[in-house]
């Protein structure tokens, strides 16, 4: 069975990028531009891993976390956050959130899908 990842980003390139990888490796894949829309997203539907940025408008990646960790369905879904944000600070914040890691922007396509495999067990 095919694995749904769900992807959050306000940068229409970043998804697209993101996108072309995931689906090069036969996965599902949902986009999302912002926190708001991915969580009415969660709420409808179930994912097998969520990757989000955290800087985005109407909400941002940590308070989508937090609002997905409270969804019966989510509680230990992987949540991975991939942002410019690489301060040991934000990190803490990430996992105090809930998020169960954290890649930094620029992305590297090996490095995701090997990121992917290892959450998606």
């Amino acid at each position: 069975m095919t694995k749904h990842i769900l992807i959050v980003d306000d940068s229409a390139s970043i998804r697209q990028m993101v996108e072309v990888t995931l689906k090069s490796a036969k996965y599902q894949v949902t986009a999302a531009k912002d926190g708001q829309e991915a969580f009415e997203l969660c709420q409808k539907n179930k994912y097998d891993f969520v990757l989000t940025d955290q800087n985005m408008p109407r909400m941002d990646g940590l308070t989508l976390i937090k609002s997905v960790r409270g969804l019966a369905n989510y509680r230990t879904t992987p949540i991975v956050v991939l942002t410019t944000e690489a301060s040991d600070d934000m990190k803490a914040k990430g996992r105090a959130a809930g998020a169960t890691g954290w890649m930094v922007k620029p992305f590297d396509p090996a490095k995701l899908l090997q990121v992917a495999s290892k959450v998606l067990v």
